[in-house]
């Protein structure tokens, strides 16, 4: 079939949507380029891999996949009510929050909808907009946080969803309690808030606000999290949302009956009861922050203060040429052009080790000892 009549076939937009950009693998990367390690630092996984717990529970769930999983996650929607004080019938879960977002979108996005994120946000909220016939309404960040004000602003008859990113990918900055519940109580009721909470775990700023509190509170939103950055399961997919009873109700009538794996469903129950793990985590997150502002700023480097276990980096030259140099050396992270932000990386923390190789490696890139 030629491309021209396929253009008639498929859903309007669907070709203003740019492709994911899916990349080559990992293992013929590390064999183009001659490397036995590469330090994967782009994508925002947890250098430490998953909970040991989570292991033994795959190695037993994988005995019993020629079953079908359990479709409602009933019994890790029960542990996840229990641990968050949310009632079961406000919980649904995705196969990673890539499928959370594509949920929403299918439930509520029709065509001419408005949809108001800030740019530069994450990026599949447009993919999933656009898919859906909607129209994407961006704001730009101010000091690279959310400008709710701004945001305000542009909400009107038309707009269906808000998409907060908080913290915010890929700055790695939050919005406050104040701006949000200022923003909240003033929005039409038409409008539905999606505060997509994927670094939750990460946030120590006691000014940082807990999406479950407004939902309580009876305002429009859906709480998105996962089980990918804190838990170390990215590669089992497996998100989950709250919302009010009603919008769940309407969110589950377009999730797919078996989204999420058993496998994922067991790994993710025991790793909910690993503090240990946790606990491991988040210390060599803030050790991991530490360590990297103080080499950025002997560096003389610009970042913004993150909230995440990321930082997003002005290195003030081209950033495409410095990733490309560092991949050589072993270290791949995420290049700022796709939110044209030329200069710009994003820097996924890494273990003790690989934090402390990467610094060598990027003082060599730029100054000059491998050609950027």
């Amino acid at each position: 079939m030629k491309m021209e009549e396929v253009r008639k076939l498929v859903r309007r937009r669907i070709f203003d949507i740019e492709a994911w950009p899916a990349g080559k693998p990992i293992e013929e990367v590390m064999e183009e380029l001659g490397l036995s390690e590469l330090a994967m630092m782009a994508t925002n996984e947890n250098p430490l891999g998953p909970s040991p717990k989570a292991v033994s529970a795959m190695a037993e769930a994988i005995q019993h996949v020629n079953y079908y999983p359990d479709g409602p996650c009933l019994s890790l929607k029960r542990k996840v009510s229990r641990r968050l004080g949310v009632a079961e019938d406000m919980i649904t879960f995705g196969n990673g929050a890539d499928s959370c977002i594509r949920i929403v979108a299918s439930a509520f996005i029709s065509e001419g909808d408005e949809v108001v994120m800030a740019d530069p946000t994450f990026p599949v909220y447009t993919i999933f907009t656009r898919a859906m016939g909607g129209k994407e309404v961006f704001v730009p960040l101010k000091d690279y946080v959310h400008d709710l004000k701004s945001m305000m602003k542009k909400v009107g008859g038309r707009t269906k969803l808000v998409f907060i990113c908080n913290p915010n990918n890929p700055t790695g900055s939050i919005v406050r309690k104040a701006e949000l519940e200022e923003f909240l109580q003033n929005l039409p009721p038409h409008v539905i808030v999606v505060l997509d909470e994927a670094y939750f775990e990460f946030v120590s700023d006691p000014q940082y606000p807990n999406g479950i509190d407004y939902l309580k509170g009876g305002h429009n939103v859906i709480v998105m999290r996962t089980f990918s950055k804190l838990y170390g399961l990215a590669g089992l997919r497996i998100g989950y949302m709250m919302a009010a009873s009603e919008v769940i109700s309407a969110l589950e009538r377009v999730r797919e009956p078996y989204t999420v794996s058993g496998v994922a469903q067991a790994a993710a129950l025991a790793a909910l009861d690993d503090q240990q793990f946790i606990d491991r985590v988040i210390e060599n997150n803030e050790r991991s922050r530490s360590f990297l502002y103080r080499e950025l700023d002997r560096l003389g480097l610009t970042y913004v203060p993150s909230h995440t276990n990321f930082l997003f980096v002005d290195l003030k030259t081209d950033a495409r040429k410095v990733t490309e140099a560092l991949l050589r050396k072993g270290f791949l992270i995420r290049p700022g052009t796709p939110w044209k932000l030329p200069t710009c990386v994003r820097i996924t923390f890494g273990t003790e080790a690989q934090n402390a190789a990467f610094i060598r490696a990027l003082e060599d890139v730029l100054g000059g000892t491998v050609e950027a």
